[in-house]
């Protein structure tokens, strides 16, 4: 129970990598404010998991693209009244892909994901900074992906989004570093949720398992992992720092192994 006595925020937190994340500090001794946009179902059902094994858990809903809704938000988790009474650890979760081709995709599309992926995390980062500040304690994680430091065709919004989050973790980890705030990512590879249900469509991703060392997607609780070790005592003297979870993916020369 590495976590006992923190509360956490986790942005997108009703299903895929965000209930992963969620259950798992959780089980860590941590409070979790489960947070959703649309699917309030979901994250009640990730709350009455965590309650049930004896932990203490709230959903709360924002659209974290939108400021005002990411500070109150924010304020809400920190509040003792339908919050938690605190918060030490933000999540920074939350994600769309809206995928398309340059010359024919709609410009609403490309703005959508801009405006969730990488503004949502700064929305919610900004949000906390003066609680942080105050009690001289914070840790910040956001969930990035490879794609951040690569391309995709059809990806140009999605990588754009996860490159900026990528600087933007970096920035932030030096800034506030002076009031003992930690900012990191972890870098998803490929992982089974539903985000990729796309690209599964056409062989099941076999096409796609070629090409990863491990010959298997990443789980989403296997990208928990690494946010539990961000998010403790461990990492203490990390901050900055951008995880990859891909097994190995991002690392290789070409795509595949050698025949």
């Amino acid at each position: 129970m590495t976590l006992e006595g923190r509360v956490a925020l986790v942005t997108g937190g009703s299903r895929g990598i965000g209930r992963a994340i969620a259950l798992r500090l959780a089980a860590d001794g941590a409070a979790v404010a489960v947070n959703y946009r649309s699917r309030k179902d979901e994250a009640e059902r990730v709350v009455e998991e965590i309650t049930t094994r004896g932990g203490r858990a709230v959903a709360l809903a924002a659209d974290v693209s939108d400021a005002e809704e990411a500070a109150e938000l924010v304020r809400r988790t920190i509040d003792g009244t339908d919050g938690l009474g605190g918060l030490h650890i933000l999540v920074n979760n939350a994600g769309v892909a809206q995928d398309g081709l340059l010359y024919d995709q709609p410009a609403e599309d490309w703005w959508e994901v801009i405006k969730v992926n990488l503004g949502g995390v700064y929305h919610c980062t900004r949000a906390v900074t003066e609680h942080f500040m105050s009690q001289r304690e914070g840790n910040v994680i956001n969930i990035s992906s490879v794609m951040g430091e690569g391309g995709w065709i059809g990806q140009s919004n999605y990588s754009a989004s996860k490159g900026g989050v990528n600087a933007f973790t970096r920035a932030a980890a030096i800034e506030l570093a002076r009031f003992d705030v930690r900012v990191n990512a972890v870098l998803a590879g490929f992982t089974a949720t539903d985000l990729i249900g796309g690209l599964l469509e056409k062989d099941g991703g076999k096409t796609i398992k070629r090409q990863l060392p491990f010959r298997e997607f990443a789980t989403a609780e296997q990208v928990a992992g690494a946010v539990s070790f961000l998010a403790g005592e461990d990492s203490s003297y990390i901050t900055g720092e951008l995880l990859r979870v891909d097994g190995g993916w991002a690392g290789q020369l070409g795509l595949g192994r050698p025949k």
